[in-house]
């Protein structure tokens, strides 16, 4: 009786002392910080925070504290950047300070600060410079890579052909083609649309990716070191994240057995030949693990970004048939129904280009960007943030920003055109994030969705369900990425 009342004792002197020195360290930076919801020990702001609406949360705390504030997502501080101005000024004009990689617990859980895309520091430095050069080697941004994709494109036509207008889901159809593209650089050879692998793959992607956008996902990223340990669907998406590791674990060691020095085949070579070449450096970043994070990044983020993109864009257009026929006309105009688009058609096609920038806005796929970090104590404005903050840089309230974006709530590729119906940049399209650590695949997902999209609207029209009135354009989750619904629909050969 007596030991267990003094062990009730202990307990509570401990959580005491917690309580007492998380009030100190808020109030220690109080008045520095930007301002805020005051937050409560080990919880923080999780009162004021809907998981279900995580953006939406953070977007109207920022109508009541500014476009700088801090919130605190359980113990983790975040200091949230709102609106083209506050993102840029941080990311451009202060690039070199906000160049950090924050938290994803999601991902952190497997990378641990490995790969190119959450890591931090030389290795950072190192694996984006060596990954950069390797994919431009392998064709991307050139002709060779153009010529892959339109290859790929042709697969992807058949396989909707044969669906003869079924009504289908097209999620895997998308992926499937999209990840195919990534796989040749990455692993040197395509699947097989109907390979048991590939598309086994392809749902631990889309399950994990998905799952960072629920409300389980954002409740985790406030409570992981709880959460990593108790059942729920972030054990699921743990298994999907340990599935696509083991495949390109299993990936790097055929490719070892069959490597040539002289002659590299795809990207995990090149990565072998530096990892030979630094063999002897005892600081070298080209050692195994960062070599299967490096590749599952790139394999992941060249899958699910450019296919859930598409996924939108297909129902955006039928939601809005006078978009498609006007999409209908240029390509018949610039292209015609013969030869294969090539990417150097977008020249001569405004609209296309700016139904496709419209797409990537409205869909803004990963709304609260990347989390980044202040590598050194920083002043920014009138505020200081520690060596070390964690920053929510708000790519959606960019992409929605009322100065450069009128009614940005609506789906108007004419936003994109000037008077004489040219293409028309703004500054703040900012899909793939800006400053120092943007995303490097921007040039490839470009041409991606460039030929991917007018290919297929060459050769088919499409045809939902349900009358364009009728279909629902709201997404299905928003959290660290933004999923549309899912929905069937059918493709018309033209």
């Amino acid at each position: 009786m007596l030991a267990s009342g003094l062990l009730l004792v202990a307990l509570l002197a401990c959580l005491s002392v917690m309580v007492l020195m998380s009030v100190w360290r808020q109030r220690k930076l109080g008045g520095k910080l930007p301002p805020g919801p005051t937050p409560l020990p080990f919880i923080g702001n999780y009162l004021q925070l809907d998981t279900e609406q995580m953006y939406n949360c953070l977007m109207k705390l920022s109508k009541r504290y500014g476009p700088v504030f801090t919130v605190h997502l359980g113990t983790r501080r975040v200091v949230v950047l709102c609106g083209y101005d506050a993102v840029k000024e941080a990311l451009v004009d202060q690039a070199e300070e906000f160049s950090g990689r924050g938290e994803n617990a999601t991902f952190d859980w497997l990378f641990k600060g490995y790969g190119v895309v959450f890591s931090n520091g030389e290795r950072a430095k190192q694996l984006r410079r060596f990954s950069i050069t390797t994919l431009r080697d392998f064709g991307v941004g050139k002709r060779g890579i153009e010529e892959r994709i339109q290859e790929e494109a042709g697969f992807l036509i058949q396989a909707f052909r044969d669906t003869c207008g079924a009504f289908i889901d097209p999620t895997f159809y998308l992926s499937r083609t999209v990840s195919n593209v990534i796989s040749s650089i990455v692993f040197g050879d395509r699947f097989d649309y109907e390979d048991k692998e590939f598309l086994s793959l392809l749902r631990m992607m889309l399950g994990s990716f998905q799952f960072t956008a629920t409300s389980t996902g954002q409740l985790y990223e406030m409570f992981y070191s709880v959460m990593k340990h108790l059942p729920g669907p972030q054990q699921q998406a743990f298994k999907e994240l340990q599935g696509l590791e083991d495949f390109v674990a299993r990936k790097v060691e055929q490719n070892q057995r069959t490597l040539d020095p002289n002659s590299p085949r795809h990207f995990i070579d090149s990565f072998l030949i530096r990892m030979k070449e630094e063999k002897n450096n005892p600081n070298t970043e080209f050692f195994m693990k960062n070599l299967v994070m490096t590749t599952l990044n790139l394999f992941f983020a060249g899958t699910e970004t450019v296919s859930t993109t598409l996924r939108y864009g297909f129902l955006m257009l039928m939601k809005h048939p006078e978009v498609e026929a006007k999409l209908h006309e240029e390509i018949d105009q610039v292209i015609g129904r013969n030869r294969q688009p090539k990417f150097e058609d977008r020249a001569q096609m405004p609209y296309t280009e700016a139904v496709i920038h419209e797409i990537q806005r409205f869909g803004d796929m990963i709304p609260m960007g990347l989390s980044r970090r202040v590598i050194k104590d920083t002043k920014f404005r009138d505020f200081f943030l520690p060596k070390g903050t964690e920053v929510f840089p708000m790519l959606g309230s960019v992409l929605r920003d009322n100065k450069f974006f009128s009614n940005p709530e609506d789906f108007n590729p004419q936003r994109f055109l000037d008077d004489k119906g040219q293409f028309k940049k703004s500054d703040a399209f900012v899909p793939f994030s800006i400053g120092k650590r943007y995303c490097f695949g921007e040039g490839l997902a470009r041409m991606e969705l460039f030929l991917f999209l007018t290919t297929i609207l060459q050769n088919f029209c499409l045809k939902s369900p349900q009358a364009p009135q009728d279909i629902d354009v709201s997404p299905k989750h928003v959290g660290f990425a933004t999923i549309p619904r899912t929905y069937t629909m059918s493709f018309l050969a033209r």
